[in-house]
């Protein structure tokens, strides 16, 4: 790690596998959570993004921590804490949930974990959940615990990540569904497998409970996948945003409601149950919303990925949103981008400019996401 572009501290936290991640040749860190979080190897991102798309990968996604609710109240802590409707839910499963504030800004987009009839994980983006459940765990008198358990996700992605998974945990891994997860005995101790992850491949989440064996299971993971061609690797951009998957703090922050983001799905208010923000989340809904994130596919040389915003533009020169996250698609071979877009213009197939850092104007159209 080049410690000359990121200074570590307390506060940065190391995971169970950073050891092994530096060994493998990792090229940056960002932090997330307050935990390292790899955000790539040796390979450029086009490399990277077709071995992930042929092969299998393993990712330490650790910073994705675990918001741990138990006790008598902890379904009903839930609920306040988000419109999707969980009442429903059975044990083993996950669900998508976003997270709102009194206004109904999006505090979090989580996925949210049954454990047993009062025990749940919210596995949380970049933003302060637990101080927030704590929170209304004290405003409304609740009989809950909640606290940050000892969890580290460690993530297998690609198509050749259930013959891996496979050879490691037997037969039983091929009767997970999707967003549903078994326990299996690791060194002696049960751990959560999910089959989840932040990519548009299939893959598995292994929710790692001991930090002192991170490394010996980097190495019994990586000895199983070496003739599948297995590599380190970290959430790929190009994936990312072709699956249209949006990212908390990048594409949408607590200035934007679940409407804006396209999570209608999951706002039911004709139901009966109740949850923070509520009224708010009615009253955007009578009233509409005035932008949504949208695809952009544009034209031009492969742009370099997004680190600033690329300015989007009407074709009569009308700011109309930004790209906040962007690339060049190899399979597509289309640049494209995640962008919130004003209402008169987010129609899909209108035209649009965008303007890259090289200062070239780039002619595109709106579409749909995930991008065909």
């Amino acid at each position: 790690m080049n410690n000359s572009t990121l200074k570590m501290s307390n506060r940065i936290r190391r995971t169970p596998f950073t050891t092994k991640v530096e060994e493998f040749g990792v090229t940056g860190f960002t932090v997330v959570n307050h935990m390292l979080l790899p955000k790539g190897f040796k390979k450029t991102v086009e490399e990277d993004y077709w071995h992930l798309r042929e092969h299998v990968q393993i990712w330490d996604v650790s910073c994705q921590r675990q918001v741990q609710i138990t006790g008598k109240d902890s379904e009903l802590l839930v609920q306040k804490m988000t419109p999707r409707i969980i009442k429903n839910m059975k044990v083993n499963q996950c669900l998508y949930v976003p997270i709102i504030d009194e206004n109904a800004g999006m505090l979090n987009d989580s996925v949210l974990l049954k454990l047993g009839n009062n025990k749940f994980w919210l596995s949380v983006a970049d933003s302060d959940v637990l101080l927030w459940a704590k929170g209304l765990a004290i405003g409304f008198n609740l009989d809950v615990k909640v606290e940050e358990p000892n969890v580290f996700p460690l993530a297998i992605q690609g198509p050749k990540s259930e013959e891996l998974m496979t050879l490691l945990f037997g037969e039983k891994i091929k009767s997970i569904k999707f967003f549903h997860f078994e326990l299996f005995n690791i060194f002696g101790r049960d751990n959560v497998i999910a089959r989840s992850g932040y990519s548009n491949q299939d893959g598995f989440e292994i929710y790692f409970n001991s930090f002192k064996d991170g490394a010996k299971l980097w190495e019994h993971i990586w000895k199983a996948g070496n003739k599948l061609n297995i590599s380190p690797g970290s959430p790929n951009l190009i994936d990312r945003i072709e699956a249209g998957l949006i990212s908390y703090g990048n594409d949408f922050n607590r200035e934007n409601n679940p409407y804006e983001c396209n999570f209608d799905n999951y706002c039911k208010l004709e139901n009966s149950h109740d949850f923070i923000g509520k009224t708010s989340l009615e009253k955007i809904k009578i009233k509409g919303v005035n932008k949504k994130i949208r695809g952009i596919i544009f034209e031009g040389a492969p742009c370099v990925a997004c680190e600033k915003p690329f300015p989007v533009y009407s074709t009569n020169e009308i700011k109309i949103g930004e790209i906040t996250s962007g690339i060049f698609s190899p399979r597509l071979k289309k640049n494209i981008g995640l962008s919130m877009i004003l209402k008169e213009y987010w129609d899909i197939n209108n035209e649009i400019i965008v303007v890259t850092p090289d200062n070239i104007k780039r002619s595109g159209i709106i579409t749909s996401i995930p991008f065909k």
